[in-house]
């Protein structure tokens, strides 16, 4: 290869990849409101998804290929407006309207804004499993491939495509509607919304076989819809909570993994983690309790907040997490829950305490690593090194994630007399 031709190939590849960033960022903005404008005019969800999907595969080749466009936005709603002209055309579906489709049904075709909303909600209906809830929420909502959805799910391509196609059905077949809910069940549903925001989260952070690092796309996903629910519903205490808790997290990544390393809370450097998160994340959480509408991911935002605000873990107001928790317990029971508030019990009351309330959750985390993690440290504060070895080598059977493997390993081998 002459040096001509190592330059021309080494341009084209930096010039794929600025296409492909370009690409995904337009995808974030976009998708999920052309999906939305094209669910309204051809009525039907699985059409419009579908051609998105394929619209933005044809785009991720174009472009490379090109060069980018001038209007990237404009570029996909048009091919996913031909798309699903194509598939009605193929399917014999809706034979009469297509000459009227053929027209945008909105300037460039892109809905407004708060249209993503609407499909959020309906990709989070509680008639769907919740399995595919956060897979069509990737899809649609996000944009992400079926390959990008198993791989941050844990999942294999086939499974996913099958919940996908189950959800779009379940959609089709339930008549469920692309809609912000109101009235007596609007709360339920907006916590059913933030609870699949939040797994979004925290599967980008357990990635099988991955080191500490993680999946940045994924959390930023998470972190963007938050975003987009708390703008789009101003006056929801709940979004702006969920929004500051994604906030404290985020704000913390980069002490949190080092080297591909895990970084525990206790071990962290604090002066890495993030002021302009830290204060953004403070400030969502001032205008959430302006609303007066108290919820559990503002007390998730709150106890983030208390370790925020300490230098060190040994100068955390452990009470004040303490009560925090137990304000929490009126609005979530789960066992996850429960054994984070044993954590701070430890610190507050003494390890004998806090292992009593985590062996009274045998029953519901045995198969969870954490739950064993936390027994082993509790039993070690005990001088009980044997169980505590015990413990830490079954929480490293049970995780998959590199990073925590070699955490536990790191402290099973450390462990008196090994």
């Amino acid at each position: 290869m002459t040096g001509s031709d190592a330059a021309a190939r080494g341009a084209s590849s930096a010039g794929a990849a600025a296409s492909d960033r370009l690409l995904a960022g337009v995808v974030r903005e976009e998708s999920a409101r052309i999906t939305a404008a094209l669910t309204v005019s051809f009525g039907s969800f699985d059409i419009a998804e579908e051609a998105v999907a394929e619209a933005v595969e044809e785009a991720l080749r174009d472009w490379r290929r090109r060069g980018i466009p001038p209007n990237p936005g404009a570029w996909l709603t048009q091919a996913a407006r031909h798309n699903a002209l194509d598939r009605v055309r193929r399917e014999r579906v809706l034979r009469d309207k297509v000459a009227l489709l053929s027209e945008p049904a909105v300037p460039e075709g892109v809905a407004p804004a708060d249209e993503r909303l609407p499909l959020l909600f309906g990709c989070c209906h509680p008639a769907i499993a919740p399995d595919a809830q956060l897979a069509l929420t990737l899809r649609a909502v996000c944009g992400l491939t079926t390959a990008q959805i198993a791989r941050a799910t844990f999942s294999t391509e086939s499974a996913t495509g099958q919940r996908i196609s189950r959800a779009k059905r379940k959609i089709a077949d339930s008549g469920i509607p692309l809609r912000v809910p109101t009235g007596a069940d609007a709360a339920a549903r907006l916590d059913l919304v933030l609870a699949i925001v939040s797994v979004m989260y925290s599967e980008a952070h357990f990635v099988a076989g991955a080191d500490a690092s993680a999946d940045r796309d994924l959390a930023d996903d998470a972190l963007w819809l938050a975003q987009v629910i708390a703008e789009a519903l101003p006056r929801a205490a709940e979004a702006h909570g969920l929004l500051a808790l994604l906030r404290f997290h985020r704000a913390r990544e980069s002490a949190r993994a080092v080297d591909g390393e895990l970084v525990l809370l206790a071990d962290q450097d604090r002066s890495r983690w993030d002021p302009a998160l830290l204060a953004g994340a403070r400030d969502e959480l001032e205008r959430a309790a302006r609303l007066r509408r108290p919820g559990r991911w503002q007390l998730h935002a709150a106890i983030a907040a208390c370790h925020a605000d300490a230098p060190d873990v040994a100068t955390t107001d452990w009470l004040q997490v303490l009560t925090l928790y137990d304000m929490l317990l009126a609005y979530d029971r789960t066992p996850v829950v429960r054994l984070n508030r044993a954590v701070a019990l430890a610190r507050v009351e003494g390890a004998d305490i806090a292992l009593t309330e985590v062996d009274a959750l045998a029953d519901s985390l045995s198969r969870s690593h954490l739950w064993h993690a936390v027994r082993a440290s509790l039993l070690r504060d005990l001088g009980r090194d044997e169980e505590a070895l015990a413990a830490d080598l079954r929480a490293l059977e049970l995780t998959a994630n590199e990073a925590e493997r070699r955490l536990l390993a790191s402290r099973a081998g450390a462990a008196p007399g090994r």
